[in-house]
């Protein structure tokens, strides 16, 4: 069974290998959600996550028979790297099956600590049947991401070093995927301080953990879908969900917006860069999911910081005209000489910055010697947004806001 003296023994064994990363106060953050927010920084891990904890802890516990012959993982990438990267250090062969939609940012991540990668399946459950079949077949030892005591005990050192820098913490909040990362921990703090309250936090399109967390059973999921591609785990493992379920307090889940919100935060406001995984927690506080936390004192993992930077451009674009720092407006205009010349005379009087303008008199929903102009403008909110359109609705450049 996982306890106690299994994550110390643990904390022993990686010490040398694993980062012991920043736990810091949050100040703009607590200010904003009315509690003393801390941030144990895992994404600047030596792989950019916590899983290096648990991948190492359980290839140091391999015999000397089961490393001649090598380990074999199925991941979307965060326990992928840790594998790997353990396994050199021990310089035994790794094999880690990805997801065929994993981001090549994670597939390079893996190949540079010099794992062979195989592409198989739409999503992590599919990707692990193949690679406990592989793994069998060539005599490898399967590493489990979440269902091992060892990979579990590993994560749980991540509570210990939280407990070494703040004793008196009122509440822990930690992402939930397969659950292991949350065992560990929660055994840790349980066992160290009961008071503590435990709470998860995952993805509301990957609902199958904190369902089963909710009817105290485990239940599976047909498919998958967030942006949290971390913690986009499909079925219930029985053996996390009963550490969980003996030693967690509370389970929310925040959805793909709220995410991502999170996400552009922490990159504006802690200057961090955090996948989507990592971010669920933060994403809880800042859309008001743990209201009771009110004037506590609150440690937030930060669990990865992989993020594939196509997703994050996208996330960046979308939070910009989210929050009114930019604007996207097509207007029709007589299209003759000065028309335009009139329209951006106005967007700069009203300190509009144009970023992007495209001039189309082609379209055939046009009237003959019209044409549509769309603008895109950075902008100072949502108030300096109206003021835009009321000025181009004065000015017959749009009839209705």
């Amino acid at each position: 069974m996982l306890n106690l003296e299994k994550i110390y023994e643990a904390k022993e064994r990686i010490k040398d290998v694993v980062v012991n990363t920043p736990f810091s106060y949050a100040p703009y953050l607590s200010e904003m959600v009315d509690c003393e927010v801390y941030l144990k920084k895992e994404n600047l891990q030596v792989t950019g996550a916590f899983k290096i904890r648990g991948a190492y802890n359980k290839i140091a516990s391999l015999s000397d028979e089961q490393r001649v012959c090598g380990v074999v993982a199925a991941s979307a990438g965060n326990h992928a790297q840790g594998v790997a990267l353990s396994a050199s250090k021990f310089d035994i062969k790794a094999v880690i099956v990805m997801p065929e939609s994993t981001p090549l940012t994670k597939i390079n991540g893996v190949k540079h600590f010099g794992a062979e990668v195989i592409l198989h399946g739409k999503n992590y459950d599919e990707a692990y049947g193949f690679a406990l079949e592989y793994g069998e077949k060539n005599s490898l030892t399967f590493v489990h991401p979440f269902e091992d005591e060892e990979v579990m005990a590993g994560q749980g050192t991540v509570a210990l070093e939280i407990l070494d820098k703040c004793e008196e913490l009122d509440a822990v909040i930690i992402p939930v995927g397969g659950g292991g990362l949350i065992s560990g921990m929660a055994t840790a703090f349980k066992a160290k301080n009961p008071n503590i309250e435990v709470i998860g936090v995952s993805a509301k399109g990957a609902p199958a953990l904190k369902n089963s967390f909710d009817l105290g059973r485990a239940v599976d999921t047909t498919s998958v879908r967030t942006i949290a591609d971390g913690i986009a785990v499909r079925d219930t493992s029985e053996i996390t969900l009963s550490y969980m379920l003996k030693s967690v307090d509370r389970f929310v889940n925040v959805d793909d917006e709220e995410i991502a919100s999170a996400i552009l935060f922490l990159l504006e406001k802690q200057k961090l860069v955090v996948e989507g995984a990592g971010s669920v927690g933060v994403a809880s506080l800042l859309h008001n999911k743990l209201p009771h936390l009110k004037g506590k004192r609150v440690a937030v993992v930060l669990s990865g910081g992989n993020m594939d930077v196509t997703l994050l451009s996208v996330i960046i674009e979308k939070g910009l005209l989210k929050s009114g720092r930019k604007m996207k407006l097509t207007v029709t205009l007589v299209d003759k000489p000065g028309s335009l010349m009139r329209l951006t005379e106005i967007l700069k009087e009203l300190n509009a910055n144009i970023v992007h303008i495209a001039y189309d008199r082609t379209s055939v929903s046009l009237d003959y010697g019209d044409a549509n102009v769309t603008v895109h403008m950075e902008t100072k909110g949502e108030e300096h947004q109206q003021q835009i359109k009321n000025k181009l609705l004065s000015e017959g450049y749009i009839r209705e806001i």
